[in-house]
């Protein structure tokens, strides 16, 4: 089944507010001044952005009146020097661990942020004392993408275009980390399953996906494509039952696609406007699924769009700039979402309000522990099998733009 999207967005854009850098930004196309990772911490009480130059800010949330100032004298602000291009950043552990954590640290406060650089170093802060904790080498090149575990510990994984993937235990100073080999291509983003079971991860030109398990460092599957594909990004679900993938080919534009984890069957396959001239000229930049809904955001050369895949429909197009579109990250409450620009700023957009329905939120909490083996084994109708699993979701769907609605 085959659906396209006509409804427009029910709300329109709304900027929360934008943070720009002091620095002059460089000609368009040039490097160094990208904001290429933004992220909130778990509490969602600070906000971490890469502006450029080597230099990440840490920022209360929401955000003071004077966060325009660089310089601002805020106590609770923190300016940590990098000192290369940082492309990636991972706030941790979550909140639930924060106090073992503490001790761990030997800080009061245990909130971490790991900063991925140009030249294959992670630098983890302790973000009480803006003071680098932990150097982590090992990867021989660009640290592309980082991700904490979700259960709270202090796993951290990261990807590199060394072509590998490493799993690192910063509860054990000095441990060495878990090596993960089999592309050929540049990782290029990593994600960690809710239940901390699996990673997931993209390369540029491996037209697949790759499945390992965070338990026992092995590989588990692909999730392969039938024909080259350029891969850019990857997020599992707040329930773990759903893997977003976004890519793009010349000659068809860019494609989101949802595929079960478990079984390696793609549910859902969601194009670019049909009708725009220039469509395989959009290229699809950063997606998101938030963690509090089934919502996907995802950002391409046109605009930020928001997807709410259980009522499915467009509920936000905005950020309209083709300077924007490196980054996307979700507030923990999924009310905002930070997007990063080229020039080295950031924006930050209104997520619409939907209250999700009683049988989604039964299917998140199920799907959270049971896999789609388990599931498919439950003595259940198979409308609510359907449902369970996700397979009541259209199996193609084209967003047109909101220049495009009939």
């Amino acid at each position: 089944m085959c659906t396209s999207e006509h409804t427009p967005p029910e709300e329109q854009e709304e900027l929360m507010g934008e943070l720009k850098p002091s620095r002059p930004a460089r000609l368009y196309g040039s490097a160094g001044c990208e904001t290429w990772s933004a992220c909130f911490s778990p509490d969602g009480s600070r906000f971490a952005w890469s502006l450029g130059h080597g230099t990440v800010r840490v920022l209360p949330w929401p955000l003071p009146c004077d966060h325009h100032a660089e310089d601002s004298a805020n106590s609770e602000e923190k300016v940590l020097q990098c000192n290369h291009t940082v492309w990636g950043m991972a706030f941790g552990p979550q909140m639930a661990n924060r106090a073992r954590a503490a001790v761990r640290c030997g800080a009061a406060e245990g909130l971490l942020l790991a900063t991925g650089l140009n030249n294959g170093v992670i630098k983890v802060w302790l973000i009480s004392t803006g003071q680098i904790w932990l150097n982590l080498t090992g990867h021989q090149s660009v640290v592309r993408d980082l991700a904490f575990a979700p259960n709270g510990s202090l796993t951290l994984v990261s990807a590199s275009r060394d072509k590998t993937l490493r799993v690192w235990d910063l509860a054990k100073k000095g441990t060495p980390s878990h090596v993960l080999t089999g592309s050929k291509n540049w990782v290029f983003k990593c994600s960690i399953s809710p239940d901390s079971s699996m990673i997931a991860s993209v390369c540029n030109l491996d037209s697949k996906a790759y499945l390992w398990s965070i338990r026992s460092y092995t590989f588990i599957r692909n999730l392969k494509y039938d024909h080259e594909r350029t891969m850019i990004s990857c997020d599992f679900s707040m329930d773990g039952a759903l893997l977003a993938i976004g890519s793009f080919h010349a000659a068809t534009g860019w494609w989101l696609d949802l595929w079960d984890p478990y079984t390696a069957e793609q549910l859902t396959r969601v194009e670019d406007c049909d009708i725009c001239v220039y469509r395989t000229d959009n290229l699809l930049a950063a997606l998101s699924f938030s963690p509090v809904s089934l919502q996907l955001a995802f950002k391409d050369y046109r605009a930020l769009q928001i997807w709410d895949v259980e009522q499915d429909k467009l509920v936000l197009e905005a950020d309209h700039n083709r300077v924007s579109g490196l980054c996307c990250a979700f507030h923990p409450q999924g009310s905002a979402i930070a997007t990063g620009c080229r020039d080295g700023r950031v924006k930050f957009w209104r997520v619409p309000c939907l209250v999700p329905s009683l049988q989604h939120l039964c299917r998140t909490v199920l799907r959270y522990s049971v896999s789609t083996f388990q599931v498919k084994a439950l003595p259940l109708p198979k409308k609510t099998l359907e449902f369970l699993t996700y397979r009541n979701i259209s199996k193609k769907k084209i967003l047109r733009c909101s220049e495009h609605y009939s």
